[in-house]
């Protein structure tokens, strides 16, 4: 027999030895798609973070529309420069995006001063530090955002043309976005999204006009993920439940200062859940983990379930798992239909009114990942 048939026989017999669940998981491998900003926020860019504070779900939700079957993961590299609290502060590539939010939140704008920052040790953190995929089906891609060129005298930096081989060679895309017109800012981000195969994107300083597109479905659909919000059944570890207790506050508590966003936030979870079963996102529920099928009630220990729960017999574990799993079953195919009713009238109000004439942080990303997430 020749090699090349005792191969063949060979990988026959090996496939044949593993179970149904390895072909299933072949079979429907998930694409990935990471996305990481890079963001300067020293003092001149306050007013980008604060719009993008509020768009981060809508851009989270451009992608998801795209890709409703992609692990989505997002990431944020936040950068100053020597001599302020922080040069580079990182927060991981993650799936949880509401967690992501929560520091997002925590952003302020200040420092700076002096005008070149410490763009290159930022790049280098995105690109070296950040936990990207590995594997075939992903797509990498990285926003810089700024508005001062790096600084070129530190001598402990690894420069950014160096970083920008480093990403080719993971496959990752480096756009540029510039905001304000500084010339020598305008021609270091060009040549960084020339050499990551991006785009330069030009914006106003502040950001451009964010778009916040009110719908008559907003309060409703706030309503209904607040009750699914209360299916939710923490477990895990005592920090994992409090954090997954945290999560469901933070709708009510977005919807107080910003509707629109916390109708974002809504859509964005809705969709997921088609696929998840997730009321909130990161992990840490019981109903969706069991919904989903990734866990089994007894499998759970007694000490990582909430109180509710222990003190129950398995058999009125069960009942209550599935009274909770039931319950928002029917309240997502309600909101399912609600955020249909929004998609449309957000695309019609945006068809009525035109697009501004300047460009915007969010339409510009939201465009650009429009391209890019197709190739």
């Amino acid at each position: 027999m020749s090699l090349a048939r005792i191969g063949r026989v060979a990988l026959i017999v090996a496939a044949a030895s593993l179970p149904q669940a390895a072909f299933t998981s072949f079979a429907h491998a998930k694409p990935t798609v990471e996305v990481a900003f890079v963001l300067d926020t020293t003092g001149s860019m306050a007013g980008l973070i604060e719009g993008a504070k509020r768009k981060i779900w809508s851009i989270a939700t451009s992608i998801l529309d795209q890709n409703p079957d992609a692990d989505i993961r997002m990431g944020l590299v936040a950068y100053r420069d020597i001599g302020d609290e922080y040069v580079t502060k990182k927060f991981d590539l993650t799936t949880d995006i509401q967690d992501l939010y929560a520091n997002l939140l925590q952003v302020r704008a200040q420092g700076g001063g002096d005008w070149p920052e410490s763009v290159n040790e930022a790049l280098d953190v995105a690109i070296n530090k950040l936990q990207w995929s590995k594997g075939g089906d992903i797509r990498r891609i990285v926003f810089l955002v700024g508005d001062a060129p790096p600084h070129m005298d530190y001598a402990q930096d690894t420069k950014y043309e160096t970083t920008m081989k480093v990403a080719q060679q993971k496959e990752i895309i480096v756009n540029a976005v510039l905001a304000g017109g500084a010339r020598d800012t305008e021609r270091a981000w060009r040549d960084i999204a020339q050499r990551g195969d991006g785009r330069f994107i030009a914006i106003p300083q502040d950001g451009g006009q964010v778009v916040i597109i009110e719908t008559p479905y907003d309060e409703e659909i706030i309503i209904l993920q607040n009750e699914i919000n209360k299916t939710v059944i923490p477990y895990g570890p005592r920090t994992l439940q409090k954090r997954t207790e945290e999560k469901t506050r933070q709708l009510s508590e977005v919807a107080r200062a910003a509707p629109a966003s916390a109708s974002d936030m809504a859509s964005y979870i809705n969709k997921r859940a088609k696929l998840s079963s997730e009321a909130v996102t990161g992990g840490g529920d019981l109903v969706a983990d069991v919904a989903s099928g990734s866990k089994r009630l007894d499998g759970v220990k007694d000490d990582e379930l909430p109180e509710s729960l222990r003190k129950l017999s398995m058999r009125d574990r069960t009942a209550e798992l599935e009274k909770q799993m039931t319950l928002r079953k029917e309240l997502n195919a309600k909101l399912t239909a609600l955020v249909v009713k929004r998609d449309a009238y957000v695309a019609a109000q945006r068809d009525k009114t035109g697009a501004p004439k300047a460009s915007s942080f969010d339409r510009e990303v939201e465009a650009t990942l429009k391209v890019q997430l197709k190739k």
